[in-house]
């Protein structure tokens, strides 16, 4: 028999079964990374995202349909992980709201929900990009509506949804050039394909788990995990008049016209936010500050086209596969291991660092959260006047849980994250909103970027100054990184070579390869115009002193009047992160 309706109890079983289904088919996602390096790992973040929303759904086990979707979306928002996770937590809050209240769906309420997670996954990016999750879960809503609009039952609205997922995620490549060059898929896409399909599988029984890795739609995928593109820098702020009257909105948005794109002012005369893109961020909190007040800044490097050349360099080569990370004792846990292989595979929990004088005593004005691993690099930051420490970065995504746990912990007015890392923006710009203090972003892509950022702040100045030196200091290094590409590809009119050593600017764009390690990265330095004075090599896994000092040998040869210091960072993945001046 057709089930027609679903309640609180029937939510949590689909729930389970739906998480159940993504942890099986991990590794199917984790794989599909078309990029030379883990750039965050879709699939783990994912399962650690829904894992702790399924932990915070089973305690209100027996309630109704409304209060599980509530406990879900709940869990998911301080779980999220990574852009894919944060995307979810958005698709399942919309989803939430949708049902608030019920104590039991059908097939039309469920309609309804979903439209709700695409209205709110869309405004949780600034620059959507068709051929992502956000393509999915719209089609979804679509094939649903219309679906429920003629059968009512919520298994056949949930069956046209699954349907018009696996459609929609086997033509993400007709949408996204960089995904039809590799003939692949979207992987977040494939990510909330499985969610659906293991609710599914629940609801009309009998069909196993295992059975749903097997269908020919898994075999289509690889991936792109950047939804949140756009043009030059989001700067997003609140502002209110101090000593300078009420805030005249069309005025402020004939300004910034002159000054940006894509201008929204929003408010009434007592407070507006303010959001544009623009090349030089700190133009528009200059002009802020003359406006009054500014509250919960956020500034994000959302260059599309930089991203997109980065995407058809490397098309073809494959990323090391990674692992969500369990935190340990130190940060309360907002991850749950439900069992199985993904769980057992985790590699050691992260965990956190406080500064003492940064949680005791009187209330600092300004506090920094790094978010870095390697022993090297976390005492930098920390010796620079971090307040603390969030360890995680590549392959290990702090959750947005953890995160607020370091902010709760801090005895500070206002909050300053150095994510240094493309895949934790998302999360930190998510812990800005959930935050009861203020909190701002400023984007460092890598942890050179960050120990630049940290340098800039002055004691004595306001918050919004500080922000604008951070980004700026952050961009005045020119960086590399260097790790080993890990199968053969053709990257445009050239190959790479399995084991080759390939250098990497700061959005992962391929700048050299060669297999001779020195030959790759003095190859990388002469492409640099204009000239540099000084080199700072840091290196991690994968290298020693003697792998350095033999590197820096190469590079005097090369270089002759080149000063080169050499530092131990001791970061993963990276044998090496070059700093240039």
């Amino acid at each position: 028999m057709t089930r027609t309706s679903c309640d609180g109890t029937g939510l949590l079983g689909a729930f389970r079964a739906a998480v159940a289904n993504l942890e099986a088919n991990v590794e199917e996602i984790n794989a599909l990374n078309v990029f030379p390096v883990p750039d965050g790992d879709t699939g783990s973040n994912m399962f650690a995202t829904v894992s702790r929303a399924l932990s915070e759904a089973e305690t209100v086990d027996g309630a109704g349909v409304g209060d599980i979707a509530a406990a879900i979306k709940r869990g998911a928002l301080h779980g999220a992980r990574g852009n894919s996770g944060v995307i979810v937590s958005q698709i399942f809050g919309g989803m939430a709201d949708g049902l608030e209240g019920k104590q039991r769906f059908n097939g039309l309420d469920l309609a309804y929900a979903l439209q709700k997670g695409v209205e709110q996954s869309y405004r949780a990016v600034s620059q959507p990009v068709e051929g992502t999750i956000l393509t999915v879960i719209r089609d979804v809503a679509e094939a649903a509506h219309a679906a429920a609009e003629h059968d009512r039952a919520i298994e056949s609205v949930l069956a046209a949804a699954v349907d018009a997922a696996a459609r929609s995620v086997a033509r993400t490549p007709s949408l996204l050039p960089v995904l039809r060059e590799a003939g692949v898929v979207d992987s977040g896409g494939q990510g909330l394909y499985r969610l659906l399909q293991g609710a599914l599988l629940h609801l009309v029984e009998g069909a196993s788990t295992r059975a749903a890795s097997q269908d020919p739609a898994a075999r289509l995928s690889l991936i792109v995990a950047h939804a949140d593109e756009g043009h030059g820098y989001e700067t997003v702020f609140f502002v209110r008049p101090n000593g300078h009257g009420p805030l005249d909105l069309d005025a402020i948005r004939d300004r910034l016209a002159l000054l940006a794109e894509s201008v929204i002012v929003a408010g009434d005369a007592t407070e507006a936010k303010i959001h544009v893109h623009n090349d030089r961020p700190n133009e528009i909190l200059g002009y802020g500050l003359s406006l009054g007040d500014l509250s919960e800044i956020t500034v994000v490097n959302l260059d599309h086209q930089a991203r997109e050349l980065r995407h058809r360099r490397v098309a073809e080569l494959v990323g090391v596969n990674a692992r969500a990370t369990l935190e340990d004792d130190d940060v309360e846990g907002h991850a749950i291991a439900i069992g199985g292989p993904a769980a057992a595979r985790r590699p050691t929990p992260s965990t956190m660092w406080i500064d003492p004088r940064a949680r005791n005593g009187t209330t600092i004005p300004l506090a920094v959260i790094a978010v870095v691993s390697g022993e090297g690099l976390e005492k930098e930051f920390r010796d620079r006047g971090a307040s603390a420490i969030v360890r995680g970065g590549q392959t290990v995504n702090p959750s947005t849980g953890e995160l607020l746990a370091a902010i709760d912990r801090l005895n500070a007015a206002e909050v300053v994250i150095l994510p240094n890392n493309p895949n934790v923006v998302l999360a930190a710009r998510q812990v800005a909103e959930l935050a009861t203090r203020p909190v701002h972003v400023v984007p460092t892509r890598n942890p050179i970027e960050g120990l630049e950022a940290i340098l800039a702040v002055g004691p004595g100045l306001d918050v919004a100054t500080n922000i604008g030196r951070m980004l700026d200091q952050s961009r005045s290094v020119r960086t590399f990184q260097v790790t080993c590409a890990v199968r053969d590809a053709r990257i445009g009119d050239g190959k790479v070579k399995k084991g080759q050593t390939i250098v990497l600017d700061p959005d992962e764009g391929l700048v050299a390869a060669d297999k001779d390690r020195a030959k790759a990265v003095v190859g990388a330095l002469g492409t640099f115009r204009g000239g540099f004075e000084l080199v700072n090599l840091l290196y991690g896994e994968g290298a020693g002193l003697a792998d350095a000092e033999a590197l820096a040998t190469s590079i005097r040869t090369a270089f002759p009047s080149v000063e080169i210091d050499v530092a131990h960072g001791g970061q993963p993945l990276y044998p090496f992160l070059i700093a240039v001046w």
